[in-house]
């Protein structure tokens, strides 16, 4: 949360009326762990926060990335041994059929953005 409030202050003169500011969010709150710490809480929270900012900076669009699993360095760490079992579930049950990567996110974000091109130049 402390990251899009950040992301939120730098860009809120800079984002053009019509534009889009896309904040980095996760689904850590649907499935908590005491491994996740404040984690579920705070992704808990960012939707109520979305809104927020997007009501303070209207007409700016505000959208959030919320990506339920992200294979990165982290997961790695967070499942230890289970990776690979985590892995195979996602790939057996999510329509794409495989694990998302940061660069599906990154994706994510140009599309967005291309089809709101007036957002915030960070």
């Amino acid at each position: 949360m402390v990251l899009a409030l950040e992301v939120a202050r730098h860009c809120a003169g800079a984002v053009r009326p019509g534009g889009t500011l896309l904040l980095p969010g996760g689904t850590g709150a649907r499935r908590t762990r005491a491994a996740l710490g404040v984690a579920p809480a705070v992704t808990a929270a960012m939707p109520a926060f979305t809104a927020g900012v997007a009501l303070a900076l209207a007409p700016v669009r505000v959208d959030l990335v919320a990506a339920e699993f992200v294979d990165m360095p982290l997961s790695a760490w967070l499942f230890a041994d289970a990776l690979d079992a985590r892995h195979e579930e996602l790939r057996a049950t999510r329509p794409i059929g495989r694990v998302v990567v940061p660069e599906d996110v990154a994706a994510l974000a140009v599309h967005i953005g291309q089809h709101r091109p007036y957002g915030c130049d960070v």
